[in-house]
């Protein structure tokens, strides 16, 4: 995770940080999981400005313990490229997660990070790409990435796409994920794999039993949503893995803004189901969790309610996949008032993806002053702190109210991209149904969606990159 202020990239190797051994007296859910998985966060493409977070996972799927040498390297596996080393014991049906920083200063241009895990005479290798760029800022000044939704949750919200949506094929969202590919943002956000429109402290799921219906075929809950795409979970993970891409599993929705001990169990048992069926995928890059939240998190009861969440959350699935981040997007407003509370909420969170930085309340801080607060307090707890931009605007101008999402000017997601370049990533909300591309077969929002798409690839167009290569320790 993240760690300000480091002057001397010599030193960066002090405070290399490992994973506590993750192990369990179940199986690892999945049997066909890699033995070995690599994880940046974040992803390329970065900066300059920049400490990269490197993670590797480690499995054991024999029933012995297992002993094995692990080496990461940049671009070559040679001696003066090792960038961290270490021999470590696997428990038998375990995951080991190893992890440490290094710093992007002195390294603009295309590299790949190696991990190497040798047992005996058994070697395995992972390999991920990575292109540093020259910047002043953290922000690479992009769109790194969007949500996708398989149906939007409000029909009035979702007026102008949610038809459309509802009649995609399953090679549809694949063209979708393409048309995503062709403009960078290469991480996916799906934002949610159930749907259930409760509330928190407004239903009693815990007596009635849990009700909401799934975007794939769940063996945990039966229902499904009226949705023409067989399986587009597996579609969007299969096409990803062909891009090179990095999908987030929305794992929720349990209930909105609900972080109790009962949705805690239900996020436990569809996580591992998630895991099983679809933690093969080489794009599984981690875990988002749908539910939500306002900035300021709720009263007492909801605040450590929260931090018990993630807490136990996090242990949980560290232990079969303790290199796959976990993030939470919640909104930019009364944040100032929590800031107890996400000292004790942020270390058990990987990535803090918050929105609606340009559409703050009267009376609470400027988007500014909350992107620096919040940079101070991830900061702090080794947090990520990436952005999740709004490329929708209110038909009718009112925020807060159901009212139908029309693509929002290209003039405002500019302004955005440069006015807060604290960023390590900015992803946005969201694709389907805000941009579409011309080539796609079906384009839910319209001919709006075709001109958004349009106009940012042609800022896209007008960035430069470096064309140097350099690489120091």
């Amino acid at each position: 995770m993240k760690i300000s202020r480091i002057k001397n990239s010599v030193l960066i190797l002090i405070f290399l940080l490992l994973c506590n051994r993750f192990s369990s007296a179940q199986s690892l859910p999945n049997s066909n999981t890699e033995e070995i998985s690599l994880t940046l966060i974040p992803p390329s493409l970065v900066t300059n400005k920049i400490v990269l977070d490197i993670r590797a996972g480690i499995r054991n799927k024999g029933k012995q313990a297992k002993t094995f040498n692990v080496s990461f390297y940049v671009d070559e596996e040679k001696k003066p490229n090792i960038l961290y080393r270490q021999k470590i014991k696997v428990n038998p049906e375990s995951a080991f997660g190893l992890k440490f920083r290094w710093p992007t200063k002195n390294s603009v241009g295309d590299h790949q990070i190696i991990v190497v895990c040798q047992n005996g005479s058994n070697v395995f290798r992972a390999v991920k790409p990575l292109k540093i760029i020259a910047s002043d800022t953290r922000s690479t000044k992009r769109i790194d990435g969007a949500w996708i939704n398989f149906y939007h949750w409000s029909d009035e919200e979702g007026k102008y796409w949610n038809p459309a949506i509802k009649t995609m094929t399953d090679n549809q969202w694949r063209e979708l994920i393409n048309a995503q590919h062709e403009l960078g943002m290469d991480i996916i956000v799906m934002q949610e794999l159930f749907r259930n429109q409760m509330y928190v402290d407004s239903n009693n799921i815990e007596k009635e039993g849990y009700k909401g219906r799934a975007f794939y075929t769940s063996d945990l809950f039966k229902l499904r949503m009226p949705i023409a795409a067989v399986d587009p979970v597996e579609a969007v993970l299969s096409q990803a893995d062909k891009n090179g891409m990095n999908v987030f599993i929305g794992v929720g929705l349990y209930a909105w803004f609900d972080f109790s001990k009962g949705s805690l169990r239900w996020h436990e048992k569809v996580a591992d189901e998630l895991w099983r069926k679809y933690g093969h995928h080489q794009s599984f890059y981690g875990w988002y969790i749908s539910e939500e939240m306002d900035g300021g998190l709720g009263d007492s009861v909801h605040r450590q309610q929260i931090v018990d969440f993630f807490k136990e959350f996090s242990s949980h699935v560290h232990k079969y996949a303790p290199e796959k981040p976990i993030m939470l997007a919640t909104n930019s407003h009364n944040v100032q008032s929590a800031q107890a509370t996400y000292a004790k909420l942020l270390p058990n969170l990987d990535i803090l993806c918050p929105f609606g930085f340009h559409r703050m309340p009267k009376n609470d801080l400027t988007g500014e002053q909350v992107a620096a607060m919040l940079q101070k307090l991830c900061d702090k707890a080794s947090t990520h702190l990436w952005m999740d931009m709004e490329v929708f605007q209110f038909e009718h101008g009112a925020p807060g109210t159901l009212d139908a999402l029309v693509p929002r000017p290209i003039k405002g997601l500019l302004s955005d991209l440069h006015r807060f370049p604290n960023f390590e990533k900015i992803l946005c909300y969201q694709f389907p149904g805000l941009m579409s591309s011309p080539d796609m077969s079906i384009k839910p929002g319209g001919e709006k969606t075709v001109k958004l798409f349009l106009e940012y690839k042609e800022y896209l167009d007008s960035l430069e990159t470096p064309k140097t290569n350099s690489f120091k320790k």
